[in-house]
């Protein structure tokens, strides 16, 4: 399984911007899915932001809009862009790798490989 790190996270005023970033042991394109999950307090592991091995994103109709991902397979890093943050974004972001198509849910560590995950409040 390739490692993940990832960096970045932290706390914001609502309205404000962050960059989440996530870097891999091992060469990342030949990975078909990299993806950004998290986790709130009380609530599913949800899928934030997919992107395939063909640059291809997805993302679900909360964060439509407001994040962006990208991913650079000759670095081997994967980016998550999250502007317009909303206390409702709180949460332990998760960078993952699969080979197979990742659902909506998932239980941290579930399927894939799973960075460290980072807290991500949103506050004034």
């Amino acid at each position: 399984q390739v490692q993940l790190v990832e960096s970045g996270g932290g706390l914001v005023q609502p309205g404000g911007s962050l960059r989440r970033s996530c870097a891999a042991s091992a060469d990342i394109a030949s990975i078909y899915i990299m993806a950004w999950f998290r986790e709130a307090p009380g609530r599913q592991c949800e899928l934030v932001a997919a992107i395939n091995n063909l640059g291809n994103p997805t993302y679900p109709d909360s964060v439509k809009g407001r994040f962006t991902i990208s991913r650079d397979d000759a670095k081997g890093t994967v980016d998550l862009n999250m502007n317009g943050l909303q206390p409702e974004d709180t949460a332990v972001y998760y960078c993952v790798a699969s080979h197979a198509p990742l659902p909506y849910y998932l239980t941290p560590g579930d399927r894939g490989s799973w960075g460290q995950g980072t807290q991500v409040t949103v506050a004034s």
